[in-house]
């Protein structure tokens, strides 16, 4: 990273980051949903959830911090972290979802196709 770039900054990169990589992860997961490829997709969701985690707890460290009264300016680009941090964040807990109501489906179809078959 720049050394340039504050503690904060330097932080809202490490959040963009790792929030992209578990977006891109969440992205192959749909993928493999699309494909009935729950294993894969699952796979997927843990990838992005681990990454997830790191850059929730980069920003749970920055609370934290504000917390114990260690100053900190605002910051736009820590501001755009958080917000894309989030909105990651949501975009995965859909995809978890969504691997459990195609899951229930498979089984209610294979049910159905025992019974017929």
């Amino acid at each position: 990273m720049n050394e340039k770039l504050d503690k904060t900054s330097q932080n809202a990169m490490s959040i963009i980051m790792l929030a992209g990589d578990a977006r891109e992860e969440c992205k192959l997961a749909y993928d493999a949903i699309a494909t009935q490829d729950m294993t894969e997709a699952q796979r997927r969701l843990s990838l992005a959830d681990g990454k997830i985690a790191k850059a929730h707890q980069i920003q749970t460290d920055a609370i934290q911090a504000t917390i114990r009264g260690e100053k900190q300016d605002y910051n736009l680009l820590f501001a755009h972290a958080q917000d894309t941090l989030m909105t990651i964040y949501s975009e995965i807990i859909v995809a978890h979802q969504l691997v459990k109501v195609f899951a229930s489906l498979d089984a209610r179809v294979k049910k159905l196709e025992e019974r017929d078959g």
